[in-house]
């Protein structure tokens, strides 16, 4: 039985994928954390429950179309499954989990249709516990350090806190104050992953909701840009939020030893995809492709059939989720820093990270 395990630790840390030309000798696995950003509602027990007054399909098609699943494709490995399908094999765990949520949020959940940040902790914790258990102390450690993190949250808690009780929520929290609070919560998760070994790990910005198709239809006023779509009070709040997150990153790659915390900046990239549509091929940067009432807003994706076709001319699928086009065009500027900026991801690329090589241990 040892001899099994070890040798799936082998297979799985060469990516599983000896034939393909962006294969990896420095990554083991991929882990996923974050909302529906990273989950299309598979992982989300009683989705479609909780979640009626919204989109049911918050992308078009699988998992396999989102940005961290773009990502482990050009790393050469297998798509991480949901956390809920988990067998409690040991190979289901070599191949990556994914944590995610359609509806996660970073501070605690407040009901039975979301999950948070530290919920999904959690979930890292029981697995990391198992490839313990059955790898050995130092096999698992080795595996762990060597496989990536990805991190993708706080949508959520602005579209729940913010967007839909915008003035209600600014009556109790400044704007900075909130963001303070959810960095806050980011870095703690940071910190309780390194406190598990991990090393390398991937954190994603929050997309400019101020310019989602739900965002312009409930809060469009005067000064809004009726070209681009984009409220610019409530992107100047996900700015804030942004920033503090970037700048709590760097002081965490200087403290902590041999860490590669990795942040993505999205909204810069999608702002530009959204200032330039045409230029990247899109001709609708407003509305969403599958919704229905003004700007495809009032009422969310409850099926395909109501999509536009082709998809592909819409920037945003849903209520505030972009198309798998957009998720093409991040996956391939956060991994090589080609197509939208060149800095997006700081301080170095995707591509970059996954071939950093494990110090030896003295």
């Amino acid at each position: 039985m040892e001899g099994l395990i070890l040798f799936l630790v082998a297979i799985v840390s060469m990516g599983m994928a000896m034939g393909q030309e962006n294969s990896s000798w420095n990554v083991s696995a991929m882990y996923v954390l974050g909302d529906s950003s990273v989950d299309c509602g598979a992982n989300t027990l009683f989705y479609p429950i909780f979640h009626l007054n919204l989109s049911l399909l918050p992308c078009n098609g699988s998992n396999s179309i989102l940005l961290p699943y773009l990502l482990a494709n050009k790393m050469g490995l297998p798509y991480a499954e949901p956390f809920y399908t988990q067998n409690g094999t040991i190979d289901g765990l070599l191949r990556g989990v994914n944590y995610g949520a359609a509806h996660a949020t970073i501070l605690s959940a407040s009901s039975l249709g979301h999950q948070s940040l530290n919920h999904q902790l959690r979930q890292v914790f029981e697995t990391v516990q198992l490839l313990q258990l059955q790898l050995g102390h130092e096999s698992s450690r080795r595996f762990i350090r060597s496989s990536i993190f990805y991190l993708s949250f706080g949508k959520d808690d602005y579209i729940d806190l913010f967007l839909r009780n915008f003035s209600g929520v600014m009556a109790h929290y400044n704007d900075h104050l909130f963001a303070d609070i959810l960095v806050n919560e980011m870095v703690h998760g940071m910190m309780n992953l390194y406190d598990m070994n991990v090393r390398k790990v991937v954190v994603m910005g929050i997309l400019p909701l101020g310019c989602s198709p739900s965002s312009f239809f409930q809060w469009r006023t005067d000064d809004a840009n009726e070209i681009t779509g984009c409220v610019e009070e409530i992107n100047e709040v996900i700015l804030k939020y942004n920033v503090l997150l970037e700048d709590s990153i760097l002081r965490l790659n200087d403290e902590l030893p041999d860490a590669h915390i990795v942040f993505c900046d999205l909204y810069q990239g999608l702002n530009k995809i959204i200032s330039f549509p045409h230029f990247f091929g899109f001709e609708d940067a407003k509305n969403a492709c599958c919704g229905l009432g003004l700007y495809g807003a009032e009422i969310g994706c409850i099926t395909s059939d109501m999509a536009c076709n082709p998809v592909s001319s819409n920037v945003w699928w849903d209520l505030y989720n972009p198309t798998p086009r957009v998720n093409s065009l991040l996956a391939e500027s956060t991994w090589s820093g080609q197509e939208l900026l060149s800095n997006i991801c700081r301080p170095t690329t995707i591509h970059d990270l996954v071939h950093i090589s494990e110090p030896h241990r003295q």
